[in-house]
């Protein structure tokens, strides 16, 4: 990936070389129509701080966690959250394995609104995605051990706050 003008990195280049996979990657997330729209909300992310990029990891490493927080902050907007309910049901991201218990999908909704950015996004990558906690490691830079205790820490806390719900 070559280097941008003022540093970081060349955003025309990251654009034609990721933009597909961006794309496959929101639309996990929204609603169809509203896939593009959320693309460029991403790249307009990525005008902004490209000079960030600190080659810390790939081009792609750093894109694909500036495009699930983005999607993961637009989903905990609760003005967006309400629209998107009205007008499409359940976000991608929410009802991906959902049950279809609606009792159980109102717990799940609700812990998962509960969570803070970090344990959320390992949610999405290990629940969601299906990542294994080698590959999520490497996308949030940390050890394999590491992500497996986040997701043992996340599942703890989900039987805990089903035991408390009685379910």
């Amino acid at each position: 990936m070559a280097a941008g003008a003022r540093g970081g990195i060349d955003v025309a280049e990251l654009y034609r070389s990721y933009g597909p996979a961006v794309l496959r990657r929101v639309r996990r997330f929204v609603a169809p129509s509203d896939a593009e729209e959320v693309v460029h909300e991403v790249f307009l992310k990525v005008v902004e701080r490209h000079a960030s990029f600190r080659a810390d990891s790939s081009p792609a490493t750093w894109l694909y966690r500036l495009v699930t927080n983005h999607c993961l902050n637009r989903a905990r907007d609760a003005g967006r959250r309400r629209e998107l309910l009205a007008e499409h049901g359940a976000p991608a991201w929410q009802s991906a394995g959902a049950p279809a218990d609606p009792e159980a999908r109102v717990f799940l909704a609700e812990l998962w609104r509960a969570l803070d950015a970090d344990a959320a996004e390992l949610g999405v990558l290990y629940f969601v995605d299906g990542m294994t906690s080698a590959e999520i490691a490497r996308v949030l830079g940390v050890t394999d051990r590491t992500v497996q205790n986040r997701v043992n820490r996340l599942v703890t806390l989900a039987r805990r706050a089903a035991a408390e719900e009685g379910s």
